[in-house]
């Protein structure tokens, strides 16, 4: 063991020994129970979320606003595009970029603008010039107000990265309370023949490189979106 390594692992000893690591919580639900008895023990470890969809809703949501998402819960798919219109007015939309889906489709119905669709291809320069990419999504996940996206449910890689503002369209059956359900979701969904891209989006694009400074849209979409609906 080098010495650098060893000073290291031995102040991590003695901050243990001063402040002992925190036991894990005791399951909140029978369900995490269960889930730790299959393999899932991890879930003890990890912040509580509330065993019923309202509460998962609502957790959802106080995390959104900490990440800056824009989450927007409504009962139709037509309170959507009210919603959506709104957005497009105040953001002097011009044009979009959207995929094929059957929420995505639902929700631009009637929307009256250019649209770029990327099921058929498409030139990165014309992503790029769109004011916002509209998207689906494999699941909202409540613990950690993220959004967890595939090739598949959000229209490749590029659709939720290149435009200013990524508008995403979900469900609230699609609402799981943590990460493990989350991969379960994917495994149940796909099988062995997993998406070649997954990822998790917590919130607009952000740096806080530069004297700690935070930055929207640093790295991707400035402005992130969520209409969630029953």
């Amino acid at each position: 063991m080098n010495g650098g390594r060893a000073i290291i692992l031995g102040r991590i000893r003695e901050a243990l020994r001063n402040n002992p690591a925190p036991r894990p919580h005791t399951s909140h639900s029978q369900a995490d129970a269960a889930a730790s008895q299959n393999g899932h023990a991890q879930r003890q470890w990890l912040p509580k979320v509330g065993a019923t969809l309202p509460e998962q809703i609502a957790l959802f949501a106080k995390i959104s606003e900490g990440l800056k998402t824009e989450f927007h819960h409504v009962s139709t798919i037509a309170a959507a595009r009210e919603v959506f219109a709104k957005l497009a007015a105040q953001g002097e939309w011009k044009k979009i970029a959207s995929h094929a889906h059957h929420d995505t489709d639902a929700l631009l119905e009637g929307a009256g603008l250019s649209t770029i669709r990327t099921e058929n291809g498409y030139v990165i320069d014309d992503l790029e010039s769109c004011d916002v990419g509209v998207t689906g999504c494999e699941v909202l996940v409540a613990q950690t107000g993220g959004i967890m996206v595939s090739v598949e449910s959000a229209g490749g890689r590029a659709l939720s990265v290149l435009p200013p503002h990524h508008v995403v369209i979900a469900r609230a059956s699609q609402m799981v309370p943590d990460l493990t359900a989350a991969f379960e979701h994917v495994k149940k969904r796909y099988g062995k023949r997993f998406p070649s891209f997954m990822g998790f989006i917590t919130g607009p694009s952000r740096t806080g490189d530069i004297e700690r400074i935070l930055v929207l849209g640093a790295h991707g979409p400035k402005r992130l979106t969520v209409l969630l609906v029953d």
